[in-house]
């Protein structure tokens, strides 16, 4: 029992042993080092917030504001800051310095400027670690009584070529019209000046005194850029008006003031919208794509600017730099537009006072050579984004959807006088040739344009085949072309008097101009032409449109029915019908080659008011052709002779 009780006893000792030893490692451990410090430290450098901060001598707020301060002129960058590493001095070990890696993302290249700073830290009594503050962590050497700015060089910005890398946009000569303050010092003259700049170049008056008004005592009032020689505007008499200066420049143009503008767009000042929208890489004052193309792929022809940021004092008398990086210029952008037809299109175009387009396109390629708005679409590109029923023209995706379902142009269709669809009359178009009437050929129904007949025939073809018809000729409302467009669309849901009005491109059924041209396109080729206006460089991504259309009339990702080089020939036949014998006859003289043709009317409007918009559609050779005017009489009459001086215009010279 004795042995028995000191055994307990030993053992309760030893136990004891160890609790102490287990007591005296844990007292004896290393204090946290400055590691978690350093993050913090890191973190509140990145964000500008420093109430979490790991200070020392200076509190949060003092930081915060000499870092506002500091990187003010930095604005809207801001930069990460990683831990490079965090050291514990061997000699003292209540000292350690932390390296600091400042990563500033400041424009579009790959370069980067990078630097570090170093923090001294110290351990208290407490075993919580602080950093000495400096405005040196904030950038390399930084004084207290210095700030970073950057100054900006702009890169020369890229312009735009045409078919075969001839330049469309290019630098040319303008002048910047304006009235300039030190030139006229009195309030009084300098509002009647305004006023009467404002009224001679048509901006208004109000507007432009009150700009100048609120400018400052030595300032240059821009009103109006007028080209170079522009014959629209008496410069001189500008000049003439008390105050205004004319300053010579040079901006990116187009070879006229309206050369394919509603596709190409415009350059000019950036508006606050932008600058705001480019996270710091477009600057208030900087030259940049206002619309159309220019805005699309702006990124790619303005370049990157060069940058030079330097820490300054306050007073700007001692500068010194720290990054400097060398201007990138712009990279053109390469188009398929042929400047010769683009300006023969837009000669023809001249005088029509409705909204109206041409449009060609090579279909060996898909190459659109040309896309010309009229003046009546005010400034829309008409040829590309218009939507409009293309009334006959449609009849060749109704005629591939009939020969489909077993019809030949030989077969046998009824074209009578007119023809009632669940109590609607259709009829044919006014003057329609009796002798075409009755029993004809399908040839003859389509070479005449007889819409009774195709609407006689809706049985042999549904909505979906037409739907499937179009989309085998490029009539696609889904493309994605990488410049704002739009094809074409057939409704899913119509029938009855729907379906009816489908057949003969009415109804629902859209298309534009440049879908228009796709169709012959693809007839000329053989197979569906998927158009192409803007050539980038393989694997190039390509950026998006800001005007996209958002409007889609049927069901989007339809699987395509591919058209057959047979299927296509006999279109072509029956297109060439239309001129042999049928309604553009006056286009068998046109030099060049065969012309193949279809015509087309499609009215709308209130039955009492009842308009028509007018299409035609050829090929000639390689040039497929489609022309489009909003309101006219018929495609043969209004459109039929925009067609035939576009042809005789694409005639090579020589």
């Amino acid at each position: 029992m004795a042995l028995q009780g000191w055994t307990r006893r030993g053992v309760a000792g030893a136990f004891a042993a160890v609790v102490g030893v287990t007591l005296l490692a844990a007292c004896t451990s290393d204090p946290p080092g400055p590691e978690a410090a350093s993050k913090a430290l890191a973190a509140a450098l990145a964000s500008g917030k420093f109430g979490s901060a790991p200070l020392a001598s200076t509190d949060a707020s003092t930081a915060a504001t000499q870092w506002a301060a500091a990187y003010k002129g930095l604005d809207p960058w801001t930069p990460t800051v990683a831990v490079e590493s965090s050291t514990v001095d061997p000699k003292a070990k209540d000292s350690a310095t932390a390296v600091l890696k400042f990563t500033w993302d400041v424009d579009a290249s790959d370069k980067d400027w990078t630097y570090q700073t170093r923090a001294k830290l110290t351990r208290g009594k407490d075993d919580t670690w602080r950093a000495a503050w400096s405005p040196a962590l904030l950038a390399p050497d930084l004084a207290a009584a210095e700030v970073l700015q950057v100054k900006r060089t702009p890169a020369d910005r890229a312009g735009v070529l045409g078919a075969g890398g001839t330049p469309i946009v290019e630098p040319r000569p303008v002048n910047r019209v304006g009235v300039d303050k030190t030139h006229v010092t009195d309030p009084a003259q300098q509002a009647a000046s305004a006023q009467a700049l404002a009224t001679a170049v048509g901006i208004d008056p109000v507007a432009y005194a009150a700009k100048v008004a609120a400018a400052g005592p030595k300032a240059f009032v821009e009103a109006i850029v007028l080209r170079d020689g522009d014959p629209s505007y008496d410069l001189a008499a500008l000049r003439a008006i008390a105050g205004v200066r004319a300053i010579a420049d040079s901006l990116p143009l187009a070879p006229s003031r309206s050369f394919a503008r509603p596709i190409l767009g415009t350059v000019g000042d950036a508006t606050a919208e932008i600058v705001q929208q480019s996270d710091g890489a477009i600057k208030a004052g900087d030259l940049t794509g206002l619309s159309g193309l220019q805005r699309q792929f702006d990124a790619q022809l303005r370049g990157i600017p060069g940058l030079t940021i330097e820490a300054s004092s306050t007073d700007g008398s001692a500068v010194r730099d720290l990054f400097d990086q060398a201007a990138v210029p712009g990279t053109p952008l390469q188009t398929t537009l042929d400047i010769t037809l683009q300006q023969a299109a837009e000669n023809v175009l001249v005088g029509v006072t409705p909204a109206s387009a041409i449009v060609a396109i090579r279909p060996s390629t898909g190459d659109v050579l040309a896309a010309a708005s009229g003046a009546g679409g005010a400034g829309m590109s008409t040829a590309t984004l218009g939507q409009f029923a293309p009334g006959s023209t449609f009849k060749v995706a109704t005629t591939l959807a009939l020969l489909r379902s077993g019809l030949t142009p030989d077969s046998t269709v009824t074209c009578p006088t007119s023809v009632t669809v669940d109590g609607r009359e259709f009829d044919n178009f006014p003057g329609y040739p009796a002798g075409k009437l009755g029993s004809v050929p399908l040839r003859t129904a389509f070479a005449n344009s007889c819409n009774t007949a195709f609407i006689s025939s809706r049985d042999s073809a549904t909505q979906d085949a037409l739907i499937d018809a179009a989309g085998s000729l490029g009539l696609t409302p889904t493309a994605s072309l990488g410049f704002p467009a739009f094809l074409g669309a057939v409704p899913g849901d119509s029938d009855g008097t729907g379906h009816a009005a489908s057949m003969i491109g009415q109804g629902r059924v859209l298309a534009s101009p440049l879908g228009m041209a796709t169709v012959a396109a693809s007839v000329a080729k053989g197979s569906t032409v998927v158009p192409r206006l803007v050539v980038l460089p393989e694997g190039t991504a390509t950026p998006r449109a800001t005007d996209d259309p958002t409007a889609q009339a049927t069901p989007a990702d339809r699987p395509a029915v591919p058209l057959t080089a047979d299927e296509a020939a006999t279109l072509k036949s029956l297109m060439r019908s239309v001129v042999t014998e049928g309604g553009a006859t006056f286009l068998q003289d046109v030099p060049g080659g065969e012309v193949d043709a279809k015509t087309g009317t499609a009215q709308f409007g209130d039955a009492g008011n009842l308009q028509n918009h007018v299409w035609m559609i050829a090929i000639q050779g390689d040039l497929a052709v489609a022309v489009f005017v909003d309101v006219g009489d018929f495609g043969s009459t209004t459109a039929g002779p925009l067609l035939e001086s576009f042809l005789r215009a694409a005639q090579p010279q020589g």
